[in-house]
């Protein structure tokens, strides 16, 4: 998608000759381990705009979307909900096209993925560190991101907020069974969900439901137990082929998706009713992740890497863009990749550690966690101690890692953490669900983000490469499109 990099080595036909002519005129430089990029020929501004699905048509998409959406919002003072529905048709067709092909995606990566990591297991025992490194630095990022933002709620955010009154407390009458039946759910039950969510009873049912963490479980245990090379085994490679046809041609339609997502939530958006702790809230959750995302995770990144980071996430650009967009880690698994990919990080790093983070790497939602639960215990003149803040930590990692990546999946996590300290849920629960949507796709970019420049950290730790041809081979897989010309490049 978008302005991306055509990655290819200069092939060379199986009777030994020479590479064609037709590629002379590039120049391969090396992009990392076991890939090479060929550097493009220039292309004016305006013929990377005109590209299908690419990167200034998506910031175009998205800009355009927020002026309209902003000005309508200010202008017209009662929207009817019909209009809104009838506008978010587009994008809601859109994102439901994109979810549909991201459990096989993950089922096939994550088998083809297992089987490389035998064959480096047989060879050099490197499968073992894969998963170590790759697991150990999601945990250990999520626990930084819910540990600097409990700090600066504690020292500075939760200072600005002020007490409301008791009649913006109130909870509405039809509201308070559904906040009650989150409210009983207690902490132990969540931990078994989760590990509970783990194994299926009926993996169709896991898949009808959208269970990842099932799925994920199972396309592992599929994956070391298929035999390598089978029949079954290249009937999963063919339907790997097709996914990546099918997300090429919903690439290519990224732009009216996302402008026709983001437009319709603005309608929704009251602006005069924000308030001082609405506007600490929102200002608090994207301070922290400004500097999770442009501070911490840098500067991790440099002292492993060596590289600089804002290249890779400027380069990442239609990853992060598109996760804005749908507010969805999952629907924007296929663009990630893709992305990964250019960046030089190996197939089998790729199709592991991409799709694991996509799953349990939500560091955007464990930095908003704690902030929200602040809100709720500020707003009723409620302080917390230490001590609830050492469970709040706790808890919001657990919950973070145990997070669906679909959209604003938290909300009912966050009634969880707030009961658990002994927040009363009121009437300002529903200020929080009213603004999730728009915080919501600032936590999905900055969960993305950090999947990228983990698989880039945890390639130069375990020293995996590709096989030669291995990283072209697939790359040219995710390029060829259905029915499409040579000459675009998504």
């Amino acid at each position: 998608m978008g302005e991306i990099e055509e990655v290819r080595e200069t092939q060379r036909p199986r009777d030994g000759s020479t590479s064609s002519p037709s590629s002379s005129d590039k120049t391969d430089i090396p992009a990392g381990p076991g890939m090479h990029v060929a550097q493009p020929e220039k292309k004016t501004f305006w013929q990377r705009v005109k590209e299908p699905g690419s990167v200034w048509q998506i910031i175009f998409a998205a800009l355009l979307a927020i002026a309209i959406g902003l000005i309508v919002t200010t202008q017209v003072e009662n929207i009817h909900p019909a209009a809104i529905a009838i506008t978010a048709i587009p994008g809601t067709l859109w994102l439901r096209a994109l979810r549909a092909v991201v459990l096989p995606m993950i089922v096939t990566a994550m088998i083809m993925a297992i089987q490389r990591l035998r064959a480096m297991t047989q060879g050099g025992g490197k499968a073992g560190k894969l998963a170590r490194w790759t697991i150990g630095y999601y945990v250990i990022t999520t626990i930084i991101a819910v540990a600097h933002s409990c700090i600066l709620v504690g020292l500075v955010w939760s200072k600005l907020m002020q007490t409301v009154s008791g009649d913006q407390l109130e909870v509405a009458e039809d509201d308070q069974e559904t906040i009650d039946e989150r409210k009983d759910v207690a902490i132990h039950a969540v931990v078994v969900d989760m590990f509970n969510s783990l194994v299926p009873q009926n993996i169709v049912d896991a898949l009808a439901t959208d269970s990842l963490l099932a799925v994920l479980v199972t396309a592992v245990v599929i994956g070391y137990v298929i035999k390598p090379g089978g029949a079954l085994m290249r009937a999963v490679e063919e339907v790997e082929v097709m996914i990546m046809r099918i997300i090429t041609v919903l690439i290519y339609l990224a732009p009216i998706g996302v402008f026709f997502l983001i437009m319709p939530n603005l309608f929704r958006l009251d602006i005069a009713e924000i308030g001082l702790n609405l506007g600490v809230l929102i200002g608090g959750t994207l301070v922290g992740m400004v500097l999770h995302l442009f501070i911490i995770i840098p500067i991790i990144f440099f002292c492993i890497t060596r590289r600089n980071p804002y290249t890779l996430w400027m380069r990442c650009s239609p990853a992060w863009i598109t996760a804005w967009g749908t507010a969805s880690s999952a629907a924007t698994l296929p663009v990630t990749i893709r992305c990964v990919l250019e960046q030089g990080v190996p197939v089998t790093v790729t199709k592991f550690a991409v799709p694991l983070g996509c799953l349990i790497n939500m560091d955007g939602t464990a930095i908003y966690f704690p902030i929200v639960v602040v809100f709720l215990a500020a707003t009723q003149g409620i302080t917390l101690n230490a001590a609830d803040y050492i469970v709040v930590v706790l808890l919001s990692t657990l919950a973070s890692i145990g997070t669906t990546p679909i959209p604003s999946s938290s909300l009912v996590l966050t009634v969880m953490i707030a009961s658990s300290v002994g927040i009363p849920i009121t009437g300002m629960y529903a200020v929080v669900v009213a603004i999730d949507w728009f915080l919501d796709r600032f936590r999905t970019a900055v969960n993305v983000s950090c999947d990228t420049f983990a698989a880039v950290i945890v390639t130069k730790i375990t020293g995996i490469r590709d096989e030669e041809g291995e990283a072209e081979a697939y790359t040219e897989e995710l390029n060829n499109g259905p029915q499409l010309r040579d000459d675009v490049k998504v």
